[in-house]
């Protein structure tokens, strides 16, 4: 088998001190942080669609990256870029990847011809595992958006030819993702959405995105389909209003529909800053609502208005999602899956390879701030003594049930004005906490 990318070897960890741009500086594989390698606690997964597919175009441009992988017919590229990947993910240390259907082969004139290609490749894949013991999918999906037959949506689509053939490509898709050993499947709501309510009938395309998943969850759990089901929220764009707005609006639907139990959230932080939050505050009402599940791992550009799925250098951003992550137990069949692409004009091959070492040190690096944070305890502790009036007296009441209103009158009767019950937030002080523990790693 051809070398892809030729000059490059397998990525060596070399510590904070190294230059060497083809070496690890935080992202030691074996290392101990929290009870776990760093393996195990960052769970890295590459993107099948930007990585073998990406190829540098956007709205003004043709691609700038050849990704054909020197092949011209249909499943020689496919398998090509199969080969990519496994040498890709072996050289930096990767274990698992994520797919959407149409990233593995590109799609035939009709349903049943792309099946067949579809379950060729997979074959190709499935044997590729087999010789590459520990390479695994995290999950798969299907491209439901990107077809013309989707321009009015899949499962919200106006008319329900389409959504049948949606249902058929999703259905074919668990069953790939099943066949490869995958342990979680995703949806994404890429035009699940409206333009204007002038031609839009909500709540008919609502019932119908539910009677979907449904029936997604229904027939995967039928297959012996055991893993976890994700919701990726996203507020726009394509559309300009999506279902998926964010986290806390995605549980409010699957709570309308009975689903909360089934499905989880794949967070991705460039979602988040589209949907004016931190990446933080996605992970965190996820985390409390019990539905963190796996993340999509990328940045954007706060001075542009779109989603650019730049890879994740940001530590301070790492950092504060890797404190969530370990607040909530850790991953366990999601993981950091690089939904990112180098620049377009980063157009070599090494780019690829300094694109994925950049965002891995800076997740490692986030994970060692966020234990030492966690380790330290002076943030948590201040959180704690700031809401210490809930455990004891009034506040102990009203948590377990026992004040009334009118008890709550009298207390406050008693008590007069309770401004000097108020104590500081003292926002400043634990910023400046937390920059003492980033840089004294």
């Amino acid at each position: 088998m051809s070398e892809f990318f030729t000059g490059i070897g397998k990525i060596p960890f070399e510590g904070k001190n190294s230059t060497n741009p083809m070496a690890f500086k935080y992202y030691n594989p074996d290392q101990i942080v929290g009870g776990k390698t760093m393996r195990e606690q960052l769970k890295f997964a590459l993107s099948w669609w930007h990585t073998m597919g990406g190829d540098g175009t956007d709205m003004f441009g043709v691609g700038t990256t050849d990704k054909k992988w020197n092949e011209t017919d249909v499943m020689a590229i496919a398998k090509a870029k199969v080969n990519a990947a496994f040498e890709l993910m072996d050289k930096l240390s990767i274990d698992y990847f994520c797919f959407h259907d149409r990233d593995l082969v590109a799609e035939a004139d009709t349903l049943a011809e792309t099946n067949a290609r579809l379950d060729e490749i997979t074959d190709y894949i499935a044997e590729m595992m087999k010789n590459n013991p520990g390479k695994k999918v995290l999950w798969g999906t299907a491209n439901c958006f990107g077809n013309p037959r989707y321009m009015h949506g899949a499962g919200t689509a106006p008319n329900a030819d389409v959504f049948a053939f949606a249902a058929a490509q999703i259905k074919k898709a668990i069953e790939l993702t099943v066949k490869l050993g995958g342990k979680g499947y995703v949806f994404w709501g890429g035009r699940e959405g409206y333009e204007t309510l002038l031609n839009t009938n909500m709540a008919l395309e609502q019932d119908n995105m539910a009677r979907l998943m449904r029936m997604a969850v229904d027939y995967a759990r039928s297959i012996g389909f055991d893993g976890d089901f994700y919701i990726e929220p996203k507020p726009k764009e394509p559309t300009k209003h999506q279902y998926d707005f964010d986290t806390a609006t995605v549980l409010g639907f699957l709570r309308k529909y009975g689903l909360d139990k089934d499905f989880k959230m794949n967070i991705e932080a460039n979602h988040a800053t589209l949907a004016q939050h931190t990446f933080q505050h996605e992970l965190r009402v996820a985390r409390d609502n019990g539905a963190f599940g796996s993340i999509d791992a990328n940045q954007g550009d706060l001075l542009l208005g779109w989603d650019t799925d730049q890879f994740p250098t940001n530590v301070y951003e790492t950092a504060m999602c890797m404190y969530e992550v370990l607040k909530a137990g850790g991953f366990t069949n999601g993981g950091l899956n690089f939904d990112s692409k180098a620049r377009r004009g980063s157009f070599e091959m090494e780019d690829i390879f300094n694109s994925y070492i950049a965002g891995m040190d800076a997740f490692a690096l986030g994970l060692l701030i966020a234990q030492k944070m966690i380790d330290d305890g002076r943030i948590d502790n201040f959180v704690a003594e700031r809401y210490a009036s809930w455990n004891e007296g009034i506040g102990a009441d009203i948590i377990s049930g026992k004040a009334t209103m009118a008890d709550l009158e009298q207390y406050a009767l008693g008590k007069g004005d309770v401004i000097g019950s108020l104590q500081s937030g003292r926002q400043e002080k634990l910023e400046a906490i937390l920059n003492n523990i980033m840089f004294s790693l």
